[in-house]
């Protein structure tokens, strides 16, 4: 593999979108860093125009992309899998300034990139289907082939692996793409992907990467060269896209919003379970669709959980990731902090103590721990998207499971304890689609099917070979006879 230089050098893509080639966007905006303000570059966006463009580009791309040979597509997998490792550096920078990351975050973020890529390479020789009983004298088969072009629209907060944990199983298994990344984080969530992918020898027209706003992920979702949407993002925004894909007769996945809960029992190690709740609900400002938004702790165990959780908060640095070593950043812009900010007082206001945080400065807002929280208060209602820790208590396992199946999401969760047999039979009355036992709620494996119930998704559609397979082909059944039927038909009399 020939090293690229300057592989992220803002004089390729300035003001550009990457449709078959980088080309001028139909307007461009700033590359703002959370923790400062700062412009970092300029990016293109793309228009509706744009999009119907790179959907016709990729439609002609797909056949002969499809025809390629499995082990011409495994080789571009594993090119950009070495390429994303061997561009670490410069992923991270960007990872870090444009979304507001951690080092450590940026860390795991290019680490699960990297292995999406080879996981998916392993898919292009996977059996492509079944031979199936039959009757006749014939064979009968059924064949998975790929869906045809794949719309995938991501989120600012993990812009690198919500973006090609699509885009890889897709181009894996024969599909093309157009990538519509969050405007917020285009870079290391787009441009990124761009360049790995041009660099990693993908042909023309196989991926395309047009950042924009709603109008452009409209136009993505309805266009008629489109037949799998991929979205992650909000509830109420992947509600408007699945309505839409369903109104044109096409697939939707969605990986929707969470307020998963994490249940410590009565039994449980208090400093793990008060690490683990620090953890799930303060990492990346808790701008994770996994995050934990709600802490139910035994009883016995409340008042020491919120003293500890309350002192762990209120020792952990915030500030800019850049220039100091924190453990939270920013948050990722003003609308996003004053949403947080609105909940948290809601709460307060409601009758809830805040024992920690509750404040901010510019972007940076304070790990926030709130106790004497009821079900009903918004900051446990509701998925906040930042951090903060409503703490609730309950008196018995029935009481956890009332409270851990209200609301409406279904997405991770955690369970602290002392039995882990216990905890399985726990989790087994409380329908997500992700569950840790003795464990937080935030994690991912590029091995591992991702997905949740209710108002957080439409199941399992992202991770192991299973679901990536299931979610960008099509099945098609086919027979084949050594000479063609014959049927008789009956004389048909006026």
């Amino acid at each position: 593999m020939t090293p690229v230089p300057d592989l992220l050098d803002p004089a390729t893509w300035s003001g550009r979108v990457f449709s078959e080639r980088w080309r001028d966007g139909a307007a461009s905006a700033a590359v703002v860093e959370p923790a400062t303000g700062a412009e970092l570059a300029r990016i293109g966006l793309a228009g509706p125009a744009d999009i119907a463009r790179a959907t016709a580009a990729a439609r002609v791309a797909q056949n002969d992309w499809a025809a390629a040979a499995f082990h011409e597509r495994a080789a571009v997998l594993r090119r950009a899998g070495d390429l994303i490792r061997e561009h670490a550096p410069d992923i991270q920078h960007w990872l870090i300034r444009e979304a507001g990351s951690i080092p450590a975050k940026a860390g795991v973020e290019i680490d699960l990139a990297e292995q999406e890529c080879y996981e998916a390479a392993a898919l292009t020789s996977a059996p492509p289907g079944i031979l199936l009983p039959t009757e006749y004298d014939r064979l009968s088969m059924a064949r998975r082939v790929p869906a045809g072009v794949v719309g995938v629209i991501a989120p600012y907060n993990y812009p690198l692996v919500l973006a090609i944990r699509s885009i890889a199983p897709a181009l894996a298994l024969g599909n093309t793409v157009v990538l519509k990344p969050d405007p917020r984080t285009a870079v290391c969530g787009g441009v990124a992907l761009a360049r790995i992918f041009e660099a990693a020898g993908l042909p023309a027209g196989v991926l395309h990467v047009l950042p924009g706003g709603a109008e452009v992920g409209e136009a993505l979702v309805v266009d008629p060269a489109v037949r799998v949407v991929s979205f992650t993002g909000s509830t109420g925004a992947g509600r408007r896209v699945g309505e839409l894909a369903a109104r044109h007769l096409k697939r939707a996945h969605l990986e929707l919003g969470g307020n998963s809960a994490l249940i410590v029992l009565e039994d449980a190690d208090l400093d793990a379970a008060v690490g683990l709740g620090a953890w799930g609900s303060f990492l990346h400002s808790g701008q994770i669709c996994m995050t934990t938004g709600r802490h139910l702790v035994h009883e016995s165990l409340i008042a020491d959980y919120l003293e500890r959780l309350a002192a762990t908060a209120e020792a952990l640095p915030v500030g800019d990731p850049a220039t100091a070593e924190v453990a939270l950043g920013p948050v990722i812009d003003a609308g996003q902090r004053d949403k947080i900010h609105a909940l948290v007082t809601a709460t307060v206001d409601a009758g809830a103590k805040l024992l920690a945080g509750g404040r901010f400065h510019d972007l940076f807002y304070r790990p926030t721990v709130l106790a004497e929280v009821t079900a009903t208060m918004p900051a446990y209602a509701q998925e906040v998207f930042g951090p903060v820790a409503p703490v609730l208590s309950f008196g018995s396992t029935d009481e956890a499971v009332r409270l851990a199946t209200g609301g409406e999401y279904g997405l991770s969760l955690g369970i602290v304890t002392a039995d882990a047999a216990r905890g399985l039979a726990l989790a087994d009355r409380i329908p997500t689609g992700i569950v840790h036992i003795n464990d937080q709620t935030v994690s991912d494996e590029a091995v591992a099917p991702f997905g949740g119930l209710g108002a957080s998704g439409t199941g399992s559609r992202f991770g192991g070979a299973a679901a990536n397979t299931e979610a960008f082909t099509e099945t098609r059944w086919i027979t084949m006879r050594r000479e063609p039927a014959r049927y008789p038909m009956s004389t048909i009399r006026r």
